[in-house]
């Protein structure tokens, strides 16, 4: 418990000496016997005793009107996140070739798009006041999640995500044109894409630089990672009798295309070849773009000096009543 002005409470310390000076000057009448052996015999009176609570009630009431005088109070402390948020728009290759299998995660070997979406998840639940969305392409994109900062609703949606979704293909330009229509009209401070693809443009009619260029003039920068190990990968496949088998397939990865993007955008280019380098390189990217959040942590009180104003204001008009009443003194 705080109190607002604490100072008064310095008058609990006069309270015992008030007592004492009123017992002092304050005598009652008396009457004067010649003898008073005849008085010893009387029973000793119940109003004399009871007088004593008069005085207990009037400390009582003093001393709850003292702290109520010293205004008690109950502090809560409350803390407001002000923030300049980052608007993100996560863009993810789901054309087939995202079903190699060159990567392992937990100790199994796994689909890239299997260990991109567990990495990109990792991801999202490292930001904390940030817009996130999801676009996904083939050979076409459309948006998988709109920017909300509803990161569970945006979690499902990247579950959500398949190989086979759209048509084959590796579009690109389209992917970016799709993200940049989402950031373009943001208020956000700073606006981001970061662009995961295993292929070569070879689908869509927008041209990759053509969408990059669009994007620095919005001022959206681009981070592009090329996933998958070079030269084969194998990719899982049915046999003539229908049994599981895996196919090495060459798969290119447009390495310079993808780092002239990220630089014209004032972005970066990353190369992922294996799990760890991929969550990695998200790491990174966690890292150079941090929203800056500013906290203001504010008292709020709750004022309490009723609860101790009323009990004594109760207690002094009792204790009135009953020195006039009942325990009435007379002459």
């Amino acid at each position: 418990m705080l109190f607002k002005d604490p100072v008064f409470l310095l008058l609990l310390v006069l309270l015992p000496l008030f007592f004492v000076a009123r017992k002092r000057f304050v005598r009652s009448g008396t009457v004067k016997f010649s003898d008073i052996s005849g008085l010893k015999a009387l029973k000793r009176s119940r109003s004399r005793s009871r007088r004593y609570a008069l005085v207990s009630l009037r400390a009582a009431a003093l001393f709850l009107l003292i702290v109520a005088l010293a205004g008690p109070r109950k502090g809560e402390e409350q803390s407001k996140v002000t923030s300049e948020g980052i608007d993100i728009m996560l863009v993810v290759d789901i054309s087939g070739s995202m079903r190699a299998e060159d990567f392992i995660l937990g100790g199994k070997r796994q689909n890239r798009l299997a260990v991109v979406k567990d990495i990109v998840k990792e991801f999202v639940t490292n930001r904390a006041a940030d817009r996130i969305g999801m676009v996904v392409f083939s050979g076409r994109a459309f948006t998988q999640c709109p920017l909300t900062l509803d990161y569970g609703i945006l979690t499902e949606m990247i579950d959500k995500a398949q190989i086979g979704m759209l048509d084959d293909g590796t579009a690109i330009g389209s992917a970016i044109a799709v993200a940049v229509d989402r950031l373009k009209d943001s208020p956000a401070k700073s606006k981001i894409i970061v662009l995961l693809t295993d292929g070569i443009n070879n689908a869509g009619k927008i041209d990759p630089m053509t969408a990059a260029e669009i994007a620095k003039t919005y001022k959206i920068r681009i981070y592009t990672i090329g996933a998958g190990t070079r030269g084969l990968a194998p990719i899982p496949v049915q046999d003539f009798f229908g049994n599981m088998v895996y196919q090495q397939v060459k798969v290119d990865v447009d390495e310079e295309g993808l780092a002239q993007i990220a630089e014209l955008t004032g972005g970066k280019f990353f190369r992922a070849t294996d799990t760890e380098s991929l969550r990695s390189i998200y790491a990174q990217i966690d890292k150079m773009e941090k929203t800056e959040v500013e906290t203001k942590v504010y008292m709020e009180y709750r004022e309490l000096f009723h609860l101790f104003l009323i009990p004594g204001l109760v207690l002094l008009v009792l204790e009135i009543v009953l020195a006039n009443t009942v325990y009435r003194r007379l002459p």
